[in-house]
């Protein structure tokens, strides 16, 4: 009997001591746990942004064919403006030489042939070459008598002068009108075409 209360008294003292060095085992876990700082939060490193490459594109040159055929452009637009390259503009008021006797009338040069031409350039020539003689007592106002020494309008159309001027070829067609539809005599056309173009010096 004493022997199994004996046995009792070990086991539960074996429990007991058991139970004691759990209990303390698991207190130095916890002071350890609390005791010792939590480890610091793993910084997130930032996306790399992607780089962006410069552009290194310049604008093409212009081709020099390209400017050239500018510059001409701009050249050849002055030269319309102005009627025709290398003209005198005249004094104001001045009235450009014309014939004036019949001695002026006499050996007119004959004017080219119109089939050389087209538009009203060609109606010009055709004109003159039909009335020559009115033509020649009319003065041509882009003043080629003192440029080039024309004795008047006709003399413009004895070469390829008035087909590079738009003042010579305006005259002649205007002098056509006057004469074959209001039946205008020379003088009296040459008195319209002075106070038309002489007013525009």
């Amino acid at each position: 009997m004493k022997a199994h209360q004996h046995i009792k008294l070990a086991l539960a003292c074996g429990l007991l001591f058991a139970a004691t060095f759990l209990l303390q085992a698991c207190g130095s876990t916890s002071e350890q746990s609390a005791g010792s700082p939590p480890p610091p939060p793993r910084q997130q490193q930032p996306a790399a942004t992607p780089r962006r490459e410069q552009s290194t594109q310049t604008a093409p040159p212009l081709p020099q064919a390209a400017s050239a055929h500018g510059a001409a452009s701009e050249t050849a637009a002055a030269v319309a403006a102005d009627g025709h390259e290398g003209h005198s503009h005249g004094a104001p008021g001045r009235v450009p030489r014309f014939a004036a006797t019949k001695a002026d009338l006499k050996n007119l040069p004959p004017v080219l042939s119109a089939a050389q031409f087209t538009g009203k350039t060609r109606l010009a020539y055709a004109a003159v070459k039909e009335m020559p003689e009115t033509i020649a007592q009319l003065p041509c106002y882009c003043h080629c008598d003192e440029g080039f020494g024309h004795k008047s309008l006709q003399t413009c159309f004895v070469d390829d002068h008035a087909a590079h001027c738009a003042v010579c070829v305006e005259e002649a067609l205007l002098a056509y009108k006057l004469q074959k539809e209001e039946r205008l005599n020379p003088a009296q056309i040459r008195e319209r075409i002075i106070a038309q173009y002489g007013q525009a010096q």
